[in-house]
């Protein structure tokens, strides 16, 4: 019954189709980042003008504030969100052909900055409808599933558009190089004809009040919710800890080479993510969303813990390949449990509004891990700080276990 369900799930529309969306998601992220930046490198603009361009990057922080916009207004086209993920994709493409036609001089980084943040404003905005949709369409056992496949076509987008955009422009140029990802993203919108209906339901029935303060007031009228956002912060900060500073812990502390690490950490890490993923959201069909939680959890406190092992015996090529291949397995299958909870507990009224205001919570401990992360290791040494991730990944544990039935209030797995 298990693997006919999955089996099924593989094949449906669904399925195929948040693959697409997330795959549409990740692709313009690095075209306004790290591969703009190799461009104006490329093209030898100053650093201090480089470095201006990550505040580009800021739509995707901010979403929240015009997310309300997404849930309140249908645009009655193609159908309810996909509506929003349609529009967002064309003027992608369009912007991104338009930066494809830019020669970058001094006289032209105005103009490039411009486009440059408009296309991370719409693909804030696409993210925004594509978390949504993906939300609303997905049955209940559906959804770790479903967050698995679609982080992977997140992230084999991310690899297409840097390092396959890379490779790309040095045969044939910047400026082809993002024409053809303007078309491959025109691609992406036609597929939204074909993709399900979440329904045409009115898009302004049973909500009032505030546009932005609504979502939050529904939020924490229901019982459990002040525990449900503890979880939310926390369940991903010992992963966070540990991430902040992996590279220069393989490279300074262990004295592995640029190779090394770009083959194993990157290579090897962003296979075995897409692994556990996938294989994490697989076996939510057995475990349900709570077992699945609080397994995958412990799974990122024993991996991060791997770290310290390896800090304390030394630098060792088997050791590397299979605590990175170890970590990164648990933190997909941690990413497909989380995410599935993220879907679970918004309210469809508010799905895009909450689940842009979650995620950015959620991502608060990715930015702030960064400053004390350097602190600890200096005061403290590499063993005993990826000790403290361990300890830090632990509290969710416990606020997961005090919290089980407002969890499993949301756990509706279609096979136990």
């Amino acid at each position: 019954m298990v693997k006919r369900t999955i089996g099924n799930l593989i094949l449906t529309r669904r399925a195929m189709t948040v693959a697409i969306m997330g795959f549409a998601s990740g692709l313009p992220l690095a075209l306004s980042d790290s591969t703009l930046q190799a461009w104006l490198t490329v093209m030898d603009l100053d650093v201090s003008t480089i470095g201006l361009f990550s505040l580009v990057g800021l739509p995707y922080t901010l979403k929240f504030f015009w997310a309300p916009l997404v849930d309140r207004f249908d645009l009655k086209f193609i159908g309810r969100r996909r509506d929003w993920i349609f529009l967002s994709q064309v003027l992608l493409a369009i912007a991104l052909f338009c930066l494809g036609n830019q020669v970058i001089q001094n006289n032209a980084v105005g103009i490039i900055g411009i486009l440059a943040f408009l296309v991370a404003f719409i693909s804030a905005t696409q993210d925004i409808a594509v978390d949504a949709y993906r939300a609303e369409v997905l049955k209940p056992e559906e959804r770790g599933f479903g967050a698995a496949v679609s982080v992977t076509g997140y992230r084999v987008a991310m690899l297409v558009s840097g390092a396959g955009a890379l490779m790309l422009a040095d045969q044939v140029g910047f400026n082809q190089t993002y024409i053809v990802m303007s078309f491959i993203m025109m691609f992406c919108a036609c597929l939204n004809f074909f993709a399900p209906d979440v329904g045409n339901q009115d898009s302004k029935d049973g909500r009032s009040g505030n546009l932005l303060l609504e979502p939050f007031r529904i939020f924490f009228s229901r019982k459990g919710a002040v525990a449900l956002l503890g979880i939310i912060l926390l369940y991903k900060l010992g992963d966070a800890f540990a991430g902040r500073l992996t590279t220069t812990f393989l490279l300074r502390g262990l004295g592995f080479s640029l190779t090394d690490v770009g083959a194993v950490n990157k290579g090897l890490g962003l296979i075995a993510s897409i692994i556990g993923g996938l294989y994490g959201g697989v076996l939510m069909y057995r475990l349900g969303l709570y077992r699945s939680l609080v397994s995958f959890a412990w799974l990122q406190a024993l991996t991060n813990f791997g770290f310290c092992l390896l800090a304390i015996t030394g630098a060792s090529y088997i050791g590397l390949i299979a605590v990175i291949g170890l970590e990164n397995l648990a933190g997909g299958m941690g990413t497909a449990a989380f995410v599935a909870l993220l879907m679970a507990v918004c309210d469809r009224r508010y799905t895009a509004t909450q689940l842009a205001i979650l995620s950015a919570l959620a991502s608060l401990g990715r930015v702030f891990a960064g400053p004390p992360s350097g602190y600890l290791v200096e005061s403290f040494g590499w063993a005993l700080f990826f000790a403290f991730t361990f300890v830090i990944a632990l509290p969710v544990l416990y606020l997961l276990k005090r919290n089980r039935s407002s969890v499993e209030a949301y756990d509706r797995p279609g096979v136990m």
